[in-house]
């Protein structure tokens, strides 16, 4: 197994991406591709106190980086020694069997596009991170991959969001909804009204499990198994998910160290504590599936640290193995678009 990784992507590379592919390597066992500025790299290795790089590691040279003011919709074509861009023509042309990048999410998406190509059926590629709920989790689809979207494009997402759920998160018939404001079919705008109707149709078909119209508020509670949304939406509730746990968990570590007597109470349930930590943590987790692409495609953080890359280049990995995006496509060609 062969990963390729954008060294140069994210707000913390390339030490931050250098250190975590290292460590995922030598904790997973995965071969990796550096892709970036071969001397930038190295001086990361050096300040690891490395002699040289360990067995399975290597680096391709890449001089041009893709930085966030660059056009998302041009800049593989602009920047072709970009350190993104030479990594997507590495995975077309089969030398890896996945690609992590903490880099921009737009650049990412039209470069997979444009690069490596969406599954043959798909419309438009969908971010699909897994967000913990009382019931374990959801797959939110999509979270910012794609801001405008059609009905059309909802319902492609359903059968994606529904597909990896059961395949890949091992949920038996996964319930589906769509995020709207009120779970009436005859609330939201019209994305959302002509939205239920084509999901509601999938559904009578047998094509999908879906279960209607689901507030932000039940979906955490465990109303679903995958909630459908435009990738404008989907990224706000994304980032008000993870603000709100980052908040929560900062709160209670304050309580706990207020006084001698919390401080006993927090030994007590120290297991418990590290335990919702690690729950909440979207570092645990390091990366999102970018589904309908090919080849699997993974969006890490871009404020990423050494441990959210390790983790997001294990679930490249997890993904590469389950071949989760060339049979995509026998699944989508049941949709009737």
């Amino acid at each position: 197994m062969k990963i390729i990784v954008d060294a140069m992507g994210g707000d913390n590379a390339p030490d931050e991406v250098v250190r975590g592919a290292l460590d995922a390597a030598r904790d997973h066992g995965i071969d990796i591709t550096l892709v970036g500025r071969g001397e930038a790299v190295l001086r990361v290795v050096e300040r690891l106190e490395m002699a040289e790089l360990p067995r399975g590691v290597e680096i391709v040279d890449a001089s041009e980086v893709v930085s966030m003011e660059d056009d998302p919709a041009n800049v593989v074509r602009v920047k072709k020694d970009a350190s993104l861009t030479v990594a997507l023509n590495l995975l077309r042309d089969g030398r890896g069997d996945a690609l992590v990048s903490a880099g921009s999410t737009g650049a990412l998406l039209s470069g997979a596009t444009l690069i490596v190509k969406r599954v043959r059926g798909v419309r438009r590629a969908a971010l699909a991170p897994f967000i913990p709920n009382s019931a374990g989790g959801f797959v939110l689809i999509d979270s910012g991959a794609n801001v405008e979207c059609t009905p059309e494009y909802l319902l492609q997402f359903a059968f994606m969001g529904a597909f990896y759920a059961e395949d890949t998160l091992m949920i038996d018939a996964p319930r589906v909804g769509l995020l709207n404001n009120g779970a009436e079919p005859t609330k939201g705008a019209q994305l959302q009204l002509e939205s239920f109707k084509l999901l509601e149709k999938a559904g009578a078909d047998g094509h999908i499990n879906f279960i209607g119209n689901v507030e932000a508020k039940d979906a955490m509670k465990g109303a679903c198994d995958v909630l459908v949304c435009d990738g404008f939406t989907g990224n706000v509730v994304l980032k008000t998910v993870e603000g709100t746990a980052s908040l929560i968990m900062s709160e209670v570590k304050g309580i706990f160290k207020a006084n001698l007597l919390t401080k006993l109470s927090a030994l007590l349930i120290r297991k418990h504590f590290y335990g919702l930590k690690a729950k909440m943590d979207p570092d645990a987790v390091g990366g999102t599936i970018l589904l309908g692409i090919s080849k699997p495609v993974i969006k890490a953080h871009g404020s990423s640290n050494a441990y959210a890359i390790s983790n997001a280049i294990r679930q490249a990995a997890l993904a590469a193995s389950a071949d989760t995006a060339s049979r995509l496509h026998d699944v989508l060609s049941g949709m009737k678009l």
